[in-house]
């Protein structure tokens, strides 16, 4: 197989990771809030992080000299994947995916703010092109406002941006199991802390169970494999890949909840996804 074949494969395992955690999440939505799915996310991802560094003695690879990166990138993401299990309960499956898509759209934006990073014509050009996208799926002119749901996948796409960004800083000293590790420890305590702050933290039942570790397992399955897609290919032949995610969540969500596809989401998501094409054919240019 040719390196761009194996990323293709890479990016199967990504898009079935993300969609199978999507589905889990509503799963256990009814009985757990997203605290709680947080917080038993963390739990079976620190086992299987542990476990693989113990496995293949690579203990050392985790560091504390960059702990303070460390919080501030996690408490981005669990901010962000609260807001993605949030929106996942309140709209379409397909409309949380598109908003989601606009997260490498804000890291081109905030890059030159937090990474000194030069601000080109283009990447200000793809913003405003993902910017209408947003409001052509939200149509906050004809809801009166915007939803809490496409409030929360909205924000969630900023918050998975700063992680992002975090995560290039963190890349140049760090190896990818150091920074899988410190993922599923902080967040774990954050995940006790914000699911107990009321006192009243919900146990799994052995119904929901399997649902956890699923979410748990997916969730830390999806970055590997995007993780590994990334390095087999560059990132303007991965990423659009990942954009079949849209169409493969919006037949599940027809399939198991009965949503709707409407003109809207098709055409905003085009926007979107076009903004993106852009930015990557213009990085893709810049580093050639």
């Amino acid at each position: 197989m040719t390196p761009t074949l194996r990323a293709a494969f890479w990016m199967t395992g990504a898009i079935a990771s993300f969609t199978a955690m999507a589905v889990a999440g509503r799963a256990v939505s009814h009985a757990l809030d997203t605290f709680e799915v947080m917080l038993y996310r963390s739990c079976v991802g620190v086992v299987i992080v542990v476990a693989v560094l113990v496995a293949t003695r690579r203990q050392h690879e985790v560091r504390t000299s960059n702990l303070r990166l460390h919080l501030l990138r996690n408490a981005a993401h669990f901010a962000g994947q609260n807001l993605w299990f949030l929106a996942l309960t309140l709209i379409p499956l397909a409309q949380v995916f598109a908003l989601e898509f606009t997260s490498p759209l804000w890291v081109a934006a905030l890059a030159p703010v937090l990474l000194n990073e030069r601000l080109t014509g283009t990447r200000l050009l793809t913003a405003l092109i993902g910017f209408v996208g947003i409001l052509i799926i939200a149509q906050p002119w004809a809801t009166g406002g915007l939803s809490v749901g496409v409030t929360a996948a909205g924000l969630s796409a900023i918050c998975f941006a700063l992680t992002a960004l975090a995560t290039r800083k963190l890349t140049r000293a760090e190896t990818t199991l150091s920074i899988l590790f410190w993922l599923t420890a902080i967040q774990l305590v954050f995940g006790v802390i914000t699911a107990g702050i009321d006192g009243d933290i919900a146990w799994p039942t052995l119904a929901l169970t399997p649902w956890l570790l699923l979410i748990g397992g997916a969730g830390l399955l999806a970055h590997a494999c995007l993780t590994t897609a990334l390095s087999l290919a560059p990132a303007s032949v991965v990423i659009p890949m990942d954009f079949a995610r849209l169409p493969v969540i919006a037949v599940i969500g027809a399939l198991l909840y009965g949503e709707s596809v409407g003109v809207s989401l098709i055409v905003g998501a085009g926007f979107i996804i076009g903004a993106n094409l852009i930015n990557l054919r213009a990085e893709h240019r810049a580093s050639g």
